[in-house]
């Protein structure tokens, strides 16, 4: 069996994590690191194992595991790898944004691979080390990477994405408690996204020069899940836009194309990406839905970890939505 560690365990990709590698048959949890919740158990803060995992928060770490994922706040898996040497045979994979650009790929001696399936598998499949994207990069990413790919993506682009609470982490704030997000919606760090730099990095590794992306980021008043409409300039059909994307995704375990529109009801609770394309006058839309915990980032996380494992790259998650 796959030992496993998680740092940062008591928020919601770890608990996540939790859950999912708790009932991967391949790989057994080690250790959960918290520096707030040590000597408690898992349990008490992620309630939902009560019964099922009898397991305890710690604030030391097995050097010599076989994969660790660190769930730590944006800045802070720089400075635990810092002060914490793990075996050269122990694979990580960082679900933060401390490096996913090219430019902070490299860290003490290790080489960070950005960890999107459905562009760099073949790398993935060979990496020790992984920079999980973020959810917004994810769904975004996924609804234009096919038109990169074949040298269409020329004119502006302008994406609206909605997210839930839970993109916002745990820690309550200003804008997450449920007084200001019930029944409300807003914007937030419009065109100025800390996700952009990650989305044109990809796209620009398959197209040299692409359109200007305009990005406005929405707070929904919901809990999970991310909706994202992106709209450009197309020549071609419809069916020539389906067509294209059926043929860039095929080997997609999944990111599956619609005929119907999509919604988040859709894909909450499973490591899917449903995507759907209408085309109006000149102008492509293409809608893009995923769960910002899973396929965002825990789920997608297992992805990576099954391929550079060299296992079914499904295995643990074969997850089920419901519409009701």
């Amino acid at each position: 069996m796959i030992r496993a560690g998680i740092i940062g365990g008591s928020g919601y990709t770890g608990g996540e994590l939790i859950r999912l590698l708790q009932n991967h048959p391949q790989v057994t949890i080690d250790f959960v690191y918290s520096t707030t919740k040590a000597g408690k158990k898992i349990s008490g803060t992620h309630t939902d194992l009560l019964g099922t995992l009898d397991l305890t928060f710690t604030d030391s770490v097995n050097a010599e595991v076989d994969i660790l994922f660190l769930c730590l706040g944006h800045g802070n898996s720089k400075s635990f790898l810092n002060s914490h040497s793990f075996s050269p045979k122990t694979r990580i994979i960082d679900l933060s944004n401390d490096f996913r650009l090219k430019q902070d790929a490299s860290f003490v001696g290790k080489e960070f691979v950005y960890g999107l399936p459905e562009l760099n598998r073949t790398a993935i499949s060979s990496a020790r080390y992984i920079a999980n994207p973020g959810c917004f990069a994810t769904c975004i990413q996924l609804a234009l990477l096919p038109l990169a790919s074949t040298q269409l993506l020329n004119a502006d682009v302008h994406v609206n994405a909605v997210t839930g609470s839970t993109g916002a982490g745990i820690m309550p704030s200003a804008t997450t408690h449920f007084s200001w997000r019930n029944n409300n919606a807003s914007w937030y760090k419009a065109f100025t996204h800390q996700h952009l730099g990650e989305i044109n990095e990809s796209l620009e590794s398959l197209q040299e020069t692409v359109g200007e992306l305009y990005f406005i980021p929405n707070r929904g008043n919901f809990s999970r899940g991310i909706l994202s409409t992106a709209y450009t300039k197309f020549e071609g059909s419809e069916t020539e836009a389906y067509d294209l994307f059926h043929e860039f995704y095929k080997g997609a375990v999944f990111t599956l194309i619609a005929e119907e529109p999509v919604h988040i009801k859709q894909v909450v609770n499973t490591n899917n990406c449903h995507i759907h394309l209408h085309k109006y006058k000149d102008v492509l839309l293409i809608t893009s839905v995923i769960d910002n915990l899973l396929k965002g980032a825990s789920g997608q996380a297992i992805q990576n970890m099954n391929l550079m494992l060299g296992f079914n790259e499904s295995e643990g998650l074969n997850l089920k939505a419901s519409v009701y």
